[in-house]
């Protein structure tokens, strides 16, 4: 008999899965940010950096303030502070070490023309000199990145106008051949694997990949409270074809269970009995890179938020803005604010505040207005503008200093 759960039960779920309504205690320390890291499994990468690079916000919304410095030296710090790597898990993504034996198939699959994009795979099948030589260089010569191996003369174009060697660079890096051992801004150094991973992830035999898919799955399961198939397998992406085969198994050995939420059409599955809490008492702005809503049709069903990425779409045909984040408090998304931080003037701007039909309470408004605060703090600047007229934004204006 399968599990049945109301939205607002499967809601809670998702959200506590994720980290949220377990307000921390004391200073933020590498400890408490790796646990809430390996409990999300994976952080996306993204370049933009009109607030903060991505990666970072996810910690900031369910932790509050936390040195960034700490992400940091999880990902690129010294081999005893070290406990994540870089690779393809939900796009570019940050990942617990541990995760590195569950993901050499997909290593090897790249090496193989499989999974990775077109271009890459013809790459990797033409240019093998290219990628021999490159190789070479990162053996000699230690962590480098593309710039230092370039021999391109004529001057690069808009983003993805790679030279030959960092096309070279990408394929080695899909195929596992090298890995990220730093960054600089946020160009990658790239290493060899086994100067980086340290041996007890690096040397772990290979798993198969039926297994490896299982137990990437079951932390879906575990990152997103109760998921559909689709939902699963988009967290790591993994292959709808092969997901189904893999989920059946589970079910069987009683890892998985049915369950059917409130109106949702497809069929559902969780971790053994769900620990359901009562309530779930939180207010975050979240990154539109966080694994909370980074499934926009999964976002809709948990939260009914039709939610959609801006910052490609010519100015003028934007509804919401360029950087919009989502705001969460008390189990509902209430608003979504446009933000920039100016960091020339020592300020974040609020550029547009949007509530949804059901508004903001004064208890919203306020949890808004030290949100925006705290966030500015974290991120060293002075003050919050609002450069926005709307009726939200009218009321939010007496609720935030003009200083910090």
């Amino acid at each position: 008999m399968s599990l049945s759960l109301s939205l607002s039960q499967a809601r809670r779920l998702a959200l506590a899965a994720q980290g949220f309504g377990r307000p921390p205690r004391g200073a933020i320390g590498h400890r408490q940010l790796r646990a809430q890291i390996e409990r999300l499994g994976v952080l996306q990468i993204d370049s933009v950096n009109a607030l903060v690079r991505s990666h970072y916000l996810p910690g900031f919304s369910r932790l509050g303030h936390y040195p960034p410095e700490l992400l940091d030296e999880l990902a690129w710090g010294q081999p005893r502070r070290r406990a994540l790597f870089e690779y393809w898990g939900h796009e570019a993504s940050l990942l617990p070490l541990e995760l590195y034996p569950l993901l050499r198939w997909r290593m090897r699959r790249a090496a193989d023309g499989q999974g990775i994009y077109r271009q890459l795979a013809e790459f990797g099948r033409q240019q093998r000199e290219v990628i021999a030589r490159v190789l070479r260089s990162v053996r000699e010569q230690g962590a480098l990145g593309a710039g230092s191996l370039t021999t391109r003369t004529e001057r690069a174009g808009p983003w993805w106008d790679w030279s030959a060697e960092k096309h070279a660079l990408e394929w080695l890096f899909a195929a596992g051949e090298v890995t990220v051992a730093g960054r600089r801004g946020f160009e990658r150094l790239y290493d060899l694997p086994e100067r980086v991973i340290p041996p007890a992830q690096f040397e772990h035999p290979e798993l198969h990949e039926d297994e490896a898919q299982r137990q990437l799955l079951l932390r879906s399961a575990d990152a997103l409270g109760v998921a559909t198939a689709k939902d699963l397998r988009d967290y790591y992406r993994l292959d709808a074809a092969e997901t189904k085969v893999r989920i059946a198994e589970l079910v069987e050995a009683g890892e998985l269970q049915h369950v059917a939420v409130e109106g949702w059409t497809q069929p559902a599955y969780c971790r053994g009995e769900p620990k359901l809490p009562r309530r779930i008492k939180a207010s975050a702005l979240l990154s539109p890179f966080d694994s909370l809503i980074w499934a926009r049709e999964r976002t809709e069903r948990l939260f009914d938020f039709h939610y959609r990425l801006e910052i490609y779409t010519p100015q003028h045909k934007r509804v919401y803005g360029y950087y919009v984040l989502p705001f969460l408090h008390d189990e509902r998304l209430l608003a979504r604010l446009d933000l920039r931080s100016e960091r020339a003037q020592g300020r974040l701007a609020v550029h547009a505040v949007h509530g949804e039909e059901s508004g903001l309470n004064e208890d919203a408004l306020q949890a808004l207005a030290t949100q925006l605060q705290a966030l500015a703090s974290w991120l060293g600047l002075q003050r919050v503008v609002l450069n926005c007229r709307s009726s939200e934004a009218t009321r939010l204006r007496p609720l935030l200093a003009s200083d910090l």
